[in-house]
């Protein structure tokens, strides 16, 4: 497979920032029945290549606003004005339970005390800016943010310009290469991901936020429901399946009830130099994981790798 990036992969920029004040009201309305897509036609079934890719969901933006007290408005303004529209109609519900909003007024607490947090606000959901619900081909599942000025940008092993790719990420890149010897990594030694977001690869860290020099400090506060909840919609409404690469134990753990039917799970020790050497550059995940949205999705369905993007055309 040929790995040079097409000028098409690269969304503009705009649909990266956040929106405030969107005026979206519906995502994915109740789409009008297809006979040629009913799963009671055994020559058209529900998996065929004319059925949608993605479960359609029927979400009114305004009239969930209208539901929330002012306490609550308050407390998920950031979900409010910058996670993606098809995520927040995935999400909503969840933004609402109790383990979520305790959640929140943690962190109001946190910013309140003056902690530093990382990433900055505008980028904890940046991830689902770069991959939106229907665009997702696969999942690469990290642990917690990085934790140092100018790294965590809310992408999982991302790190922005001129930061250099931290240790497991350079593993990443080198079974790339083993897969791919023709990869080619980000100029200067850069660490920045984005370009794979952009492509249909949803990178998810396991807790969303971090206290500054602190790691794990926002663990166990109501995070890791929320993107096992996030998981468990891409497994749901992604109808002809994604790839999950679930590296180290804790990212297995998450795919575990995940259909294998359905989907592609790809496990192998964490790319960390604690455990790398223990198969991870030979796993061959990343060719892998092309063949099979190659045989799902056709030639559309194949991810390219390479990663020498200026950080302008990147969205940075």
């Amino acid at each position: 497979m040929s790995l040079k990036r097409k000028a098409a992969d690269l969304a503009t920029d705009s649909a990266k920032k956040p929106k405030s004040n969107s005026s979206i009201t519906s995502f994915f309305g109740q789409p009008k029945p297809n006979p040629s897509t009913s799963s009671t036609n055994p020559s058209h079934p529900a998996s065929s290549p004319t059925a949608p890719a993605t479960e359609p969901i029927k979400f009114d933006k305004t009239a969930w606003l209208t539901k929330l007290t002012p306490e609550q408005k308050d407390l998920l303004k950031l979900e409010i004005e910058t996670l993606h529209e098809s995520w927040l109609g995935a999400l909503h519900s969840h933004l609402t339970t109790p383990e979520f909003l305790s959640l929140k007024r943690f962190l109001k607490a946190e910013a309140l005390a003056g902690k530093k947090i990382f990433p900055p606000s505008e980028d904890v959901y940046s991830w689902s800016r770069h991959t939106p619900l229907p665009n997702v081909k696969a999942v690469i599942l990290g642990q917690d943010p990085y934790h140092d000025i100018n790294q965590a940008h809310g992408l999982c092993f991302s790190v922005r310009p001129p930061t250099p790719a931290p240790p497991s990420l350079k593993n990443m890149y080198v079974a790339l290469k083993n897969d791919y010897p023709d990869f080619k990594a980000p100029l200067k030694n850069g660490g920045l991901l984005t370009p794979w977001a952009d492509r249909g690869v949803l990178m998810l860290n396991t807790c969303l936020t971090v206290r500054a020099h602190e790691a794990n400090s926002h663990a166990k506060k109501g995070w890791e429901s929320f993107t096992q909840k996030v998981i468990n919609v891409v497994a749901e409404k992604r109808r002809k399946g994604v790839v999950f690469l679930a590296w180290g134990s804790p990212a297995q753990q998450r795919c575990a009830k995940i259909n294998g039917s359905k989907h592609l799970v790809l496990k192998s020790v964490h790319p960390s130099p604690l455990s790398a050497h223990k198969g991870f550059m030979e796993c061959g995940h990343f060719k892998a994981a092309n063949e099979w949205l190659q045989g799902r999705y056709g030639e559309e369905g194949v991810i390219d790798w390479d990663l020498d993007v200026k950080p302008e055309d990147a969205g940075v």
